[in-house]
């Protein structure tokens, strides 16, 4: 007969998502969707790695899809409706990201920033929004955190 250990309560220190969060991207493309301005900043090696991707010069790369803010370097949006420059059209009537194989580290961490795991309110509402949340396999805390820390990540 197994010895069974005494309940422990889990730790009130936790985040609230210690154990783990569903998601599964539905390429729906929201994420990058405005009506809200966003920024997804990038490093000189995601510009370079955009650029070779489009088969397109660097300093073209720069001129039609980079803006500058504050010294860094982050993604045009479209002027009317803020999407992200590469979000356009899907053959499935969904709208798909361009450079989706090359695409910035802030786009890959999605759903796991900061705003949506400040609490559980805050995940639902990201989920309003985007299909994949909740949906698909569930993500332990600890590749939630390491996404998470990632978004952080130094940009240059």
């Amino acid at each position: 007969m197994a010895t069974q250990l005494p309940y422990q309560p889990p730790d009130p220190a936790a985040p609230w998502y210690v154990a783990g969060l569903a998601f599964e991207c539905a390429r729906c493309g929201r994420c990058c969707a405005g009506p809200q301005e966003g920024f997804v900043w990038l490093s000189r090696a995601n510009v370079r790695s955009i650029a070779a991707h489009l088969g397109l010069p660097v300093g073209q790369v720069m001129g039609l899809y980079i803006r500058r803010v504050d010294g860094q370097y982050s993604l045009r949006e479209g002027p009317l409706r803020r999407d992200c420059v590469f979000l356009s059209a899907g053959g499935t009537g969904g709208r798909a990201c361009r450079i989706y194989d090359v695409r910035p580290g802030q786009c890959r961490t999605w759903p796991f920033w900061d705003a949506n795991l400040a609490d559980p309110a805050s995940w639902a509402a990201a989920g309003v929004r985007c299909q994949g949340i909740n949906r698909g396999a569930k993500f332990t805390f600890e590749e939630i955190e390491r996404r998470r820390k990632a978004t952080h990540a130094r940009r240059r």
